[in-house]
């Protein structure tokens, strides 16, 4: 027995299907009058956010109560740290190029398919990817050595994915910085030290849910979705698909890891200044 309540854990993923779906139609209302889906990038942390705080409250007595805050707060904290972030870095810009290229090749109805591949397809992710966050809370097993390691996981992942994002605003912000490539600080150890801590983060996340092997296996397809998602889905693939021609990025790219950060390779030519 890995001390884990199946029966309710059951209605937990109900309850949070249904929330994430709720927090992402709530979002799709607002995008549509404004046409500016890129709001949705918002809501992912915070559905990450409000899937943890109904598990957290439909888990009381269920599970260990010191593993269920934990798991909920360091979901809590991410989310919501993610959601105001790019709240802030999307200020007063328009659409997303993203956005614009995706429902441009809408077949039909372009609200429509917004609807189903942009706002329920997050909803969809939300609530598999937050997986272990409700295993986790429905284990009846004691904090042990290997959730100590996921919190430690989850913390060096939120400080790279923090300092990183921290690192390229203050960039941007140096008028003297028009048009250059961010290569300094953690930038200069890889090109995406922002998802690199994103994926660090549901890794350690997920290392809180593996109480026995049955929800270890359960759930590891959270922390390998992530990662996929930000390194061959819509994350860093895209990204440096827009970034491929800018003056620089090739010098850049050529000497900077693009996902594991490692020193910068010697030798490689070096941006433009």
């Amino acid at each position: 027995m890995n001390g884990t309540d199946w029966g309710t854990l059951t209605v937990n993923l109900a309850a949070c299907a249904a929330t994430a779906a709720a927090v992402l139609l709530a979002t799709f209302a607002v995008a549509v009058p404004r046409g500016l889906h890129r709001i949705v990038d918002i809501a992912w942390g915070l559905a990450f956010s409000a899937v943890a705080a109904v598990t957290w409250l439909l888990s009381a007595d269920r599970g260990d109560d010191g593993r269920r805050l934990l798991v909920a707060a360091a979901t809590i904290v991410w989310g919501l740290r993610l959601a105001g972030h790019i709240a802030r870095r999307s200020r007063g810009h328009g659409e997303d190029p993203r956005y614009t290229a995706l429902l441009g090749k809408a077949p039909g109805n372009r609200t429509l398919y917004a609807l189903r591949t942009v706002y329920l397809g997050q909803a969809a992710l939300v609530w598999l990817i937050s997986l272990p966050v409700q295993m986790a809370s429905y284990s009846s097993a004691p904090l042990g050595p290997l959730a100590f390691c996921g919190i430690a996981v989850w913390a060096l992942g939120l400080t790279f994915e923090a300092v990183g994002d921290r690192q390229l605003a203050r960039f941007k912000e140096d008028p003297a910085h028009r048009g250059r490539i961010m290569d300094q600080g953690l930038w200069a150890w890889t090109r995406h030290p922002n998802y690199f801590g994103d994926s660090l983060v549901w890794w350690g996340l997920y290392l809180l849910a593996c109480t026995a092997w049955q929800p270890a296996l359960a759930v590891l397809i959270s922390p390998v979705l992530m990662t996929l998602l930000l390194t061959v889905g819509s994350g860093k693939r895209l990204l440096e698909k827009h970034m491929a021609d800018r003056p620089g990025y090739p010098a850049y790219a050529a000497r900077t890891s693009g996902f594991l950060p490692r020193p910068p390779r010697r030798n490689a030519p070096r941006s433009g200044r």
